[in-house]
């Protein structure tokens, strides 16, 4: 059996057709003309409010979310999907799909998106790709939409591929990250306020996700979680919005270009090489690939 035979068998043991439409994008599709629906309800709210929406921003958010499925849409099943089902071909355990399984799946998920949210604000390499969604200066629904197309390429989905080696199936994976991003396009507005506290204690909320966009000193780098908080309460990374401190989005170092679509997804990039490039050994040069975004070397 070659190796291109081979990988078509393991695909298919794990739930995958090779190139085929999977779930999670399916997911996607079918949520977005919910989304584009709630953000028109949004954008007749607070249209008189151009702090909170602009009509060009969120038609570029759009185009910049569509560029970002294409991508997915295209190159997952060449590159992330052979790894998963590599991964689940060699399973620990044999996990059968039941109400347990799939709740635990779900917090299990959640567990693996913290981390590879924590680590795209950490990881200069990562950050690179999560910039765009954190450049826009306003948050609205369409904000859930600014993706990089180039997410695919950097390997964040290599945090979700444990999952797999465990026992789960890759497939019933994409579907509950699928569905926790969905969830947390709802948290990207100003028209909700705080929830009752016991809903504030458990799940990301608005209110919560509102201040991990803000680029106020004492918020950045807080709340990471996708569907829950609480591993954020957990591992310290919680914060709440300050009444003498409001919130003001974006980026500490916003980008200067235009508004081509391709330099929202490779500004950063381009100063992660322009960086690289700066005289110094090897080694200090491929440092910037995964310290923080902030990070600087001393040239001398």
């Amino acid at each position: 059996m070659g190796l291109f035979e081979m990988l078509q068998q393991v695909l298919a043991d794990a739930g995958f057709s090779w190139l085929a439409l999977d779930e999670r994008q399916l997911v996607f599709m079918l949520a977005t003309p919910v989304f584009i629906g709630v953000f028109a309800w949004e954008y007749l709210t607070i249209r008189h409010d151009p702090a909170r929406v602009d009509g060009r921003e969120a038609m570029r958010n759009f185009a910049l979310g569509a560029g970002y499925q294409t991508t997915e849409l295209l190159f997952a099943g060449l590159i992330a999907f052979p790894v998963y089902a590599l991964a689940y071909h060699y399973r620990l355990l044999d996990i059968p799909l039941n109400l347990f399984t799939a709740l635990l799946l779900w917090l299990l998920t959640d567990f693996c998106f913290y981390w590879m949210h924590r680590s795209s604000h950490r990881v200069r390499w990562l950050w690179a790709a999560h910039v765009t969604h954190h450049s826009s200066e306003r948050m609205n629904f369409s904000t859930a939409m600014r993706q990089n197309a180039t997410n695919i390429f950097n390997g964040g989905w290599l945090f979700y591929v444990p999952l797999a080696l465990i026992g789960f199936n890759p497939v019933w994976i994409g579907v509950c990250y699928a569905l926790s991003l969905v969830y947390q396009f709802f948290i990207h507005t100003t028209l909700v306020g705080r929830l009752h506290p016991a809903i504030e204690f458990v799940f990301n909320t608005p209110n919560h996700h509102r201040v991990h966009h803000a680029r106020n000193p004492d918020y950045l780098d807080t709340n990471y979680g996708g569907v829950f908080i609480l591993f954020d309460r957990l591992f310290g990374s919680f914060t709440v919005e300050q009444a003498d401190q409001p919130i003001e989005y974006g980026i500490t170092r916003p980008p200067h270009h235009n508004n081509r679509l391709w330099m929202h997804w490779l500004h950063e990039y381009r100063d992660l090489f322009r960086d690289m490039r700066k005289r110094g050994s090897l080694k200090q040069r491929l440092k910037h690939l995964w310290k923080p975004p902030e990070w600087e070397r001393d040239e001398h």
